[in-house]
């Protein structure tokens, strides 16, 4: 979610922010459950008429989706929301075309129901069908369960409690010189189960939270402001990501903290608001060629649309075109051994990393989890695929990355975590900035543009500071630096070690038509590109 999304969201009523997440419920019905007895008799009702009506495979995933919504500006509540959808979709193949349907009725007649109409909508789709689905095989597990390691659930945490913390960091950013702070705590938790014909029964039970905030400071003369977005990250977590312990911190060396496993959001409040007041008389950018120095919590977004997006296989191929979406990394750059960036680059998809938010035990078509090379020592070397894509590469199984966000949703290939891998070599940040004559170093993310080939783009951020001479000089200001992808990945020359690994990501990566979200992290170190062409984007209101 970019800030206009935050702050459309930060002003609904409770209606038009819950119709996208379900029905609204009271707080006290968001740690219940359903019986894993009951999905389960209602999985194999479906699957059982599945495959009477003509099915020779059958997947069904019952899904109870929670959201909560803690929405605040400076010493109010704007909003609390609690949101619940629940239902099953079942999907199904009949002569070698799929078809799918769903119900929120959670009884036998109605899975029934579903999965009748599923087999009737791929007898159909055959009939157009020029080629028969290859679904590669996937071994059934049994009866299983996975739970993200979480240490506190976020949906036991008293509201009170919420509205408390948030007001409280609302309060110390309006005391460190803020004129404006919206801040909120969005909590989510998938209890998913998933049935098919290969003989999985899996229960999984996700967890995910995120705290973003927007400070603001006015310039009371001119009418000029800045704004500083929070440097959370979104995590697959439970509440005690916000324990603000010491150990998740990250000090830049100009003293700008950032965070790992752990956010303490008034000290992140407290930074924004002196920030955000310094953006006001900040000196902006002269254009021109600059050593760029990327902080994890910039990078992410830069591998989220420049490699996470392109390696996508329905985009390589072209099947899928929404968002933005082909890609220029065609099947022919592997085969070639395509140098997408330098030999410092290595990326790896990963679908089992603790704290991120794509971690689960299986995917949607119950397929394990794994994590896989995407680009190694700078060669393009793999694409991320599911089950009826594998063939297409010669794989004999899926990579584990099929997502659908809701029970009414078709799944489909998403995004895995992306990450850029640490340097193997032991370098710091002030290692890195030592070596830098003239340079730009930035924190957070911030406005992005990309062309539909994922080939031209243009990031801006947070926070920028000038480096001259290997030191840190001064704050800055209208810093957008453009890139064109496999030239900017071949700039970077250097990696920090894994003691600066941190996670970025997204709650709300859009894919399809119609579309669809997911929440996926991206890793890395802060890293360094040489010669980039970095542009002005201040505006003359006068």
């Amino acid at each position: 979610m970019d800030r206009r999304t935050f702050l459309t969201m930060s002003g609904l009523g409770v209606a038009g922010l819950a119709l996208p997440f379900g029905r609204v419920i009271a707080a006290e019905a968001l740690v219940e459950t359903l019986d894993v007895a009951k999905k389960k008799a209602l999985a194999d009702a479906a699957m059982q008429a599945a495959t009477s009506a003509g099915a020779t495979y059958c997947d069904v995933r019952i899904g109870r989706y929670l959201r909560q919504f803690v929405i605040t500006r400076e010493d109010k509540v704007e909003n609390v929301v609690n949101t619940e959808s629940t239902g099953i979709g079942v999907r199904v193949l009949v002569n070698g075309a799929w078809g799918f349907s769903a119900t929120n009725a959670l009884n036998t007649q109605g899975v029934v129901k579903a999965a009748q109409q599923a087999a009737a909508i791929a007898k159909a789709n055959s009939k157009m069908q020029t080629a028969p689905v290859q679904l590669a095989k996937t071994p059934g597990v049994g009866e299983v369960a996975w739970k993200t390691p979480i240490v506190k659930n976020s949906m036991e945490v008293a509201i009170k409690d919420k509205v408390d913390l948030l007001l409280g960091v609302n309060a110390a950013a309006t005391n460190a010189g803020a004129d404006f702070v919206n801040s909120m705590l969005f909590l989510v938790n998938e209890q998913k189960y998933f049935a098919s014909t290969d003989g999985s029964y899996i229960d999984q039970d996700v967890h995910r939270i995120w705290a973003p905030m927007t400070v603001t400071a006015i310039d009371k003369a001119s009418g000029k402001f800045r704004t500083r977005d929070g440097l959370s990250a979104p995590m697959g977590m439970g509440f005690e990501y916000l324990d603000g312990a010491q150990s998740g911190k990250f000090v830049s060396p100009n003293g700008v903290v950032n965070y790992g496993l752990s956010y303490d959001m008034k000290e992140d409040a407290i930074a924004s608001a002196k920030q955000a007041r310094a953006k006001l008389t900040a000196p902006s950018v002269k254009p021109g060629k600059y050593d760029l120095v990327l902080d994890p919590s910039h990078t992410w977004l830069t591998i989220h649309e420049s490699i996470g997006h392109p390696t996508e296989l329905d985009r390589v191929l072209g099947y899928e075109a929404n968002y933005a979406g082909t890609s220029f990394a065609t099947l022919d750059k592997r085969t070639n051994k395509f140098k997408y960036g330098s030999d410092k680059v290595t990326v790896y998809a990963d679908k089992v990393q603790k704290g991120s938010l794509g971690a689960v035990g299986y995917d949607d078509e119950g397929v394990k989890t794994k994590r896989w090379d995407i680009i190694k020592d700078g060669t393009l070397v793999d694409y991320q695929t599911i089950r009826d894509q594998a063939h297409i590469l010669g794989k004999t199984e899926s990579d584990g990355c099929c997502y659908a966000d809701s029970w009414s949703s078709v799944q489909f290939q998403r995004m895995a975590n992306i990450s850029l891998e640490p340097g193997k070599d032991k370098q710091s940040v002030a290692d890195m900035i030592k070596g830098v004559e003239n340079g730009i170093y930035i924190i957070g993310d911030g406005s992005f543009s990309i062309d539909q080939q994922r080939y031209n783009a243009q990031f801006g951020g947070q926070l920028f500071y000038e480096i001259k001479n290997g030191q840190i000089t001064k704050q800055i200001e209208d810093v957008a630096y453009q890139i064109r992808t496999p030239e900017f990945w071949n700039a970077c020359v250097g990696v920090c070690d894994e003691s600066d690994y941190r996670l970025g990501g997204s709650f709300f990566d859009g894919k399809g038509q119609p579309g669809q979200v997911s929440a996926v992290s991206h890793g890395s170190s802060t890293a360094r590109f040489n010669g980039i062409n970095v542009i002005n984007t201040a505006r003359n209101l006068g």
